[in-house]
């Protein structure tokens, strides 16, 4: 039997004589429980708010996307196109036409990035839901779909047949530039929808029938911007690059959709870390009370550690009780705060009590790595505090009585 461990247990569940011991026990004990619980809160309402802001990005990001290594554009062969066709892993994909262009409509310009993208698109990504007005483009048309922002700029409406829109993009080489018209090409389109996903994309995308982006840009045939891909349900995406790399070749990259919002995902990772480290630190804190009881505890133990020490305790393991007493109540009261935090955000998920505006209810979400987390942090914590208090006992403490 382990003896300081249960004399621990003893001393753990027993009351003090003194009532200001007991009264500094609970309060230690509180704020553990209330720290555990804040920090599982706040890493879940940051989960939360990580899984909304990275829902409307993905929704146009595909599986995965090859992009050239360097310059703005590849070319593939016939045959490297068929190759990509007979891969049982590649559900679809789309051939991806992007640029810089100008848009002009009404006495109004603004510039935009033009997708040009084929009739495969709405197959890899879920664009239809997020039209918000008029439709998806039809493939070898002269129609268009812009963005809502866009939308706004150029006060441009939904199959305003009367009104076309201009894009205007450089003509590629040099020379001396004599008229507006020697200088760009340009298409007029018909805006057929208007998508919305959010602010950035909305000003920034607006989408075109690949081939008339094509005629545009004055690409070669099969010379493309991107290429986007869709996975089959069970296909590993880690397998799925290295044969894609293969068939494209070493001039192509092949990105995932992290790495394709790496950005976004460095921000709110270190976001993250420095919620993480602000709350562990309200923790620290908290276990100081820990430390407090354990010592106060000490004290009022003294006699009775005496004892102990004179039956044949050692100096050890007098401290080893009074680790672990302080090791338990960390644990535990972990362990009630953490159930106290997943009450209180189920409950939210469940009811909505707190609200961002009068439609949208504060994101949060359960995860197991936070729970791994809080559970990890505060018995650390509260195992290094434990240590502090009890290498407070030495021998001639003990013999002090």
């Amino acid at each position: 039997m382990n003896f300081p461990l249960y004399i621990a247990k003893r001393y753990l569940r027993s009351k003090s004589s003194n009532n200001a011991i007991n009264f500094i026990t609970i309060i230690a004990a509180v704020g553990v429980i209330l720290g555990a619980a804040s920090l599982f809160i706040v890493l879940s309402g940051f989960s939360g708010l990580k899984d909304f802001s990275l829902q409307f990005s993905t929704i146009i990001d595909p599986d995965l996307k090859a992009v050239p290594a360097s310059g703005k554009s590849f070319i593939l062969t016939d045959n490297q196109f068929e190759k990509l066709q007979a891969l049982e892993e590649v559900a679809s994909y789309s051939k991806i036409i992007e640029e810089r262009v100008i848009l002009a409509y009404d006495d109004k310009n603004f510039p935009a990035f033009i997708k040009g993208v084929d009739e495969n698109y709405n197959r890899v990504n879920a664009i239809d839901s997020v039209i918000i007005q008029g439709s998806w483009l039809r493939p070898n048309t002269d129609q268009m779909v812009a963005g809502w922002g866009i939308s706004n700029h150029l006060s441009l409406g939904v199959l305003d047949y009367g009104k076309s829109v201009t894009i205007y993009v450089p003509k590629p080489g040099t020379g001396q530039i004599t008229s507006t018209k020697s200088a760009f090409n340009s298409i007029q389109c018909i805006n057929v929808g208007l998508f919305d996903i959010n602010e950035t994309l909305n000003e920034t995308y607006v989408y075109a029938d690949l081939e008339m982006s094509r005629e545009l840009l004055s690409y070669e045939k099969h010379e493309l911007s991107a290429i986007e891909f869709k996975l089959s349900p069970n296909a590993d995406e880690d397998a799925v690059k290295p044969l894609l790399q293969h068939i494209l070749g070493d001039n192509i990259i092949i990105k995932n959709r992290i790495q394709l919002n790496d950005a976004l995902y460095k921000m709110l990772n270190t976001e993250n870390l420095a919620v993480y480290l602000i709350f562990t630190l309200v923790l620290i804190i908290a276990l100081f009370n820990v430390i407090g009881s354990i010592i106060m505890m000490i004290l009022d133990k003294k006699k009775t550690l005496s004892t102990l020490y004179k039956l044949g305790a050692s100096v050890k393991d007098i401290r080893r009780i009074f680790f672990y007493q302080g090791s338990l109540m960390s644990v535990f009261g972990g362990m009630a705060g953490l159930i106290l935090g997943l009450i209180i955000v189920a409950i939210q998920q469940a009811f909505s009590l707190v609200m961002i505006t009068p439609s949208l209810p504060y994101p949060v979400a359960i995860t197991i790595s936070n729970i791994i987390v809080v559970m990890l942090t505060i018995s650390v914590l509260g195992i290094i505090a434990s240590k502090i208090a009890s290498v407070r006992i030495s021998k001639s403490l003990i013999e002090s009585i």
